[in-house]
């Protein structure tokens, strides 16, 4: 059975390992969004994955496609600068599998295919644009394990930067996870930052984010009627993305983020709003000088809340788990969980 998207590499740059029976393998992943370059490197584990290492780098990769369509020289420069650099980290293993993806900002792009041949050429890496509905099931595999299989419903949602996707999940009787539909839309925080002037959002302009989002949930509500089962407790609600993180950690008052205390908290509907409020009255280069915004997201910060307020006042479960996970987790689970099959491991 062949798997769409999943590269196995026997290049020099990327060589597989033939001695799985002595060493635990290794498995790769590469979540290229319109805000992060974000690479995974994990071995299993009888209960998920051990993490090998980590990359993370802020590129704006969609900067400016709002106005044009296109990804700029500067930003492609700046993420070819962030994909060389999970090269040089990919070389030190011998991976079994890999697989490198791009989501929004190259779905949307008039050139994303033309930046994927480029990134091809002066990186060596074989990267896919996949679409919405693989980018939701891997962003929910990733989240499984913080999902309370005691309650039926799941909500798990991703702010990015030039999107936001929504995927409603059902536990099933089997105790596995689901996923009944899935939501698209076209704000993320960098399109709401640079749909507006100054670098701040006014009051007004706040609130006419959070209505924009309900205008685009609304329909999602409609079909699956997500507010009954509110009412009746049955739906948790799971946040990923460094939007969501970062508030978190902003909410903690942390000195430094600190991945171990924001995966898996809980964030109430209160403390968004308290945090929301403390961000108001910041100015712009107190948030530069935060230790967990800084200066490449100081102009995100209020857009990610006003996304997370509307999202919230569409369904008020009242409690939001904060997933410092996502994509490219789902990414390493799914190709371990595909190499177990094909090895006749259950």
């Amino acid at each position: 059975m062949t798997e769409r998207g999943v590269r196995l590499y026997n290049k020099k740059r990327f060589p597989v390992s033939r001695k799985t029976k002595y060493a635990r393998p290794v498995f790769a992943a590469i979540d290229l969004g319109t805000t992060n370059c974000r690479l995974l490197i994990a071995s299993p584990t009888p209960t998920g994955f051990a993490v090998k290492e980590t990359f993370s780098r802020i590129t704006r990769l969609g900067e400016g496609l709002v106005y044009d369509g296109m990804l700029s020289e500067r930003a492609i420069k700046r993420t070819i600068s962030a994909l060389n650099l999970c090269v040089k980290k990919l070389e030190k293993y011998k991976t079994v599998k890999s697989r490198f993806v791009a989501t929004e900002a190259c779905r949307r792009a008039k050139n994303g295919k033309d930046f994927i041949a480029r990134v091809k050429k002066e990186t060596g890496l074989d990267m896919e644009i996949i679409s919405f509905g693989e980018e939701c099931r891997l962003g929910v595999f990733g989240c499984v394990p913080l999902i309370n299989r005691n309650i039926r419903y799941a909500l798990v949602f991703d702010i990015g930067g030039g999107s936001t996707e929504v995927s409603f999940a059902k536990i099933d009787r089997n105790n596995q996870v689901k996923i009944e539909g899935g939501l698209s839309f076209p704000l993320g925080v960098i399109t709401v930052s640079e749909a507006f002037t100054g670098k701040d959002l006014s009051s007004a302009a706040y609130r006419a984010v959070v209505k924009k989002v309900l205008s685009y949930l609304q329909p999602f509500e409609g079909k699956y009627g997500i507010s009954r089962l509110i009412q009746q407790g049955e739906v948790q609600m799971i946040a990923m993305s460094g939007t969501v993180t970062t508030i978190g950690a902003f909410h903690l008052e942390l000195p430094a983020y600190n991945r171990a205390v924001v995966d898996g908290m809980a964030l109430s509907y209160d403390d968004l709003i308290k945090a929301k409020r403390k961000l108001e009255k910041m100015s712009y280069a107190e948030k530069e000088a935060h230790p967990c915004i800084g200066t490449l997201r100081a102009d995100l910060s209020l857009p990610g809340c006003a996304i997370l307020q509307g999202i919230c006042e569409m369904w008020p479960i009242g409690e939001i788990t904060i997933a410092d996970r996502g994509l490219r987790e789902g990414i390493v689970l799914d190709l371990i969980r595909r190499n177990n099959m094909h090895s006749g491991k259950k």
